[in-house]
């Protein structure tokens, strides 16, 4: 399954000139390790996969069938995966340091659709963040980013 993303990915990467933006844009990486943390807890609820599919489409202007298509391997990826250092070496070798920041934001707002953080989703997100170089500091701004604005919203 991790030779289907990468091969959606690589076309998208490749093909930049079909996408509406024209631009290399960073969900195009995300959004599998972004079902990622969503199923960190071992339950996607339906709060979740709105936000993730609403962040998809609206953030990086994805259509319907993009949003789909990359949910549908990246979830299925997460089934299969033990180890995601193929996958996450694909998003290093492609995105700077700043990008990869802001995947770890998406990572916090998503595992705050639901209302909460369960420590599974901090746990998940810790890890990716480490496997992406994000330093330890950046990960705690980028929650505490995060929390201000959901706290915030409500």
């Amino acid at each position: 399954m991790l030779d289907a993303i990468t091969h959606f990915f690589q076309r998208a990467l490749a093909e930049p000139e079909r996408r509406d933006n024209h631009a290399l844009t960073l969900e195009l990486a995300t959004a599998a390790l972004l079902c990622e943390v969503m199923r960190a807890d071992y339950h996607s609820s339906d709060a979740e996969r709105a936000a993730l599919k609403q962040m998809l489409t609206r953030r990086y202007r994805l259509s319907e069938r993009e949003v789909e298509e990359l949910m549908a391997l990246a979830e299925a990826e997460v089934d299969e995966a033990v180890d995601h250092y193929q996958f996450v070496s694909l998003v290093k070798e492609h995105y700077s340091y700043a990008q990869r920041c802001e995947l770890v934001a998406l990572m916090w707002q998503l595992a705050w659709a639901d209302g909460s953080i369960d420590p599974l989703e901090e746990h998940r997100i810790r890890r990716l963040a480490d496997l992406l170089y994000v330093s330890h500091g950046d990960f705690i701004r980028t929650k505490l980013q995060v929390k201000e604005r959901q706290d915030a919203h409500e």
